[in-house]
């Protein structure tokens, strides 16, 4: 069977949608807290915070 994904991801920080490519993968990138939670973070907020999980895991 497939894992069923209706593409309703949003950004932990902006709560802005994340696109997908063609091949379903998410544009954008996916960090981890200290509990090993999992947060899906977009291309703008990277940049934002200049790629440092630190930095946006506190703006979480």
């Amino acid at each position: 069977m497939k894992a069923v994904s209706n593409g309703s991801m949003k950004c932990a920080i902006c709560k802005a949608g994340i696109g997908e490519t063609f091949l379903k993968k998410m544009i954008g990138t996916i960090i981890k807290d200290a509990k090993g939670k999992r947060y899906p973070v977009c291309p703008a907020c990277q940049q934002k915070h200049q790629n440092d999980k630190k930095e946006m895991l506190k703006a979480l």
